[in-house]
Formats: C-alpha cells, sequence, structure tokens
C-alpha cells in the first residue's frame, strides 16, 4: 500500500464541513482529494467514528456519504478482520474522452478559469512566502521532483495539481486549501492533455522549482508572479488545444 501524503493538504482534507448539505459536502470532499491523490490508492480511511468526528458530522451521515463514494467506485469497504474502507483510485480517462469533456469549455471559460487559478495559486505563493519557514518546505519539493520524473501523463497531471494544493496549505490557509482541492477535481484531468510533452513538464518542474525557491527565500511578491505564470502558460497550452477541436 502506498504511504499517504502527509502536511496540510491532509489536514484540510479531514477538517471540519462548513455546509449544510452534510452528505454531498462530504462526497465532494472526499471524491475530490482521492482523485487529486491526496488520499493514495489502498489508504484505509479512519474508522467511521473517528472519521465522522473529524469531519464534524454524525456517523448516519458518514455512512450515507460512503455508500454514495461507494457508487462512484471511489471507496471499497471489506468486512470482517483488517476490514474498513478503502481509497481507490479511478483511472483517468483516456486522451479521447478527455478531449469530448474538454470540448465542454468554451476558450473565454478556460481563460476565466485560469484567472482564477492563478489568482488562487498566486496568492497562496505569496502567503507562503511570508509565513512558511523552509524546513516546512520538503512536501513541496518532492511533489516537484516526483513531477519531474513522473513517466505518464495521469501521474503527471496529479502531482502538478497537488503541487499548487500544498502551495496553499504552504500558506497556511484552509479555505485557499480547499478552493484549490476542488478547483484541480475539476480541470486537473485536462492537462494530461498538455502534459504528455516532456518539454513542458520539464518547464513546469523547473517552474515549481522557482516558486519553492522564491517562497524558501521569503520573496513574496517574486513567488506569487512565479506561480501565476506557471498556471497562466498552461492554461494558454489548454486554450491552444481546445482550438484545434
Amino acid at each position: 500500500m502506498k504511504q499517504p501524503t502527509a502536511g496540510g493538504a491532509r489536514r484540510a482534507v479531514f477538517a471540519p464541513v462548513d455546509n449544510l448539505a452534510r452528505v454531498e459536502a462530504v462526497v465532494h470532499r472526499l471524491s475530490d482529494a482521492i482523485q487529486l491523490g491526496l488520499l493514495a490508492d489502498g489508504e484505509q480511511l479512519p474508522g467511521e467514528s473517528e472519521l465522522a468526528g473529524q469531519l464534524g458530522v454524525s456517523t448516519v451521515t458518514l455512512r450515507e456519504a460512503l455508500m454514495a463514494l461507494r457508487q462512484q467506485g471511489l471507496v471499497i469497504t471489506r468486512r470482517g478482520r483488517g476490514g474498513g474502507s478503502f481509497v481507490s483510485l479511478p483511472e483517468t480517462p483516456g486522451d479521447e474522452r478527455l478531449r469530448v469533456r474538454l470540448r465542454g469549455w468554451t476558450t473565454e471559460e478556460l481563460r476565466d478559469l485560469g484567472d482564477h487559478w492563478a489568482a488562487l495559486s498566486g496568492a497562496a505563493a505569496r502567503l507562503a512566502a511570508e509565513r512558511t519557514e523552509p524546513d516546512d518546505l520538503g512536501q513541496l519539493r518532492r511533489t516537484a521532483e516526483e513531477l519531474a520524473k513522473a513517466a505518464d501523463t495521469a501521474t503527471r497531471s496529479r502531482l502538478y495539481g497537488r503541487f499548487h494544493v500544498e502551495l496553499a496549505a504552504a500558506a497556511q490557509s484552509a479555505r485557499l486549501t480547499r478552493e484549490q482541492v476542488a478547483l484541480q477535481a475539476e480541470v486537473g484531468a485536462l492537462l494530461c492533455l498538455v502534459l504528455g510533452d516532456d518539454e513542458h513538464r520539464e518547464e513546469v518542474a523547473d517552474r515549481h522549482r522557482s516558486v519553492i525557491s522564491a517562497v524558501q527565500d521569503g520573496a513574496h511578491a517574486t513567488a506569487g508572479t512565479l506561480a501565476e505564470e506557471c498556471v497562466r502558460e498552461s492554461t494558454a497550452r489548454l486554450v491552444a488545444v481546445r482550438l484545434t477541436l
């Protein structure tokens, strides 16, 4: 079983939900985290009582949410000794299905999404540079290096999205982190269409390293600008793919 990802991003996953539609909120929170890879394939979730307490919901609400996640194929439940609820990471759709999904976006919507994403990541980078100690950047460094070595596009897209989630976690903002998780779950798989290019993958990895260096140096303005540029470059590539469809 893969080791679970550590750090503030995971803490945000298991923070209490603040939505009145509690079942739906729990389903969205956990499904977004699973599809982004914040919860590892095969990872055992906390027991029902513990997980319900972490999320601030009743066990009845949690059981309904887990049932919905099982129906989506994102969680499997085993009975008996050693049983419990386990993460089941979904397969990333093939390129053709992703292109069909991309056709559902207009170029204007993609650019608007890119603006929103750049604003989130830029703000996160600036805050991280102000608030985070250099010793707290280990997870960001590991994610950047994993991306630099990742061979398949599905892994690359998850690591790309995870970097921006962990950047928000480094900013010590639970709200920014949750916003990034939801955004990556919405658009992250589409990045498979641009991250298949090894040269672009290397450019992204270098940009991520530059963001980390600026955060470590406390250069908040530079960190924010670099994070925004990284997002805008990838968004522009997505728009270019959309224009060919």
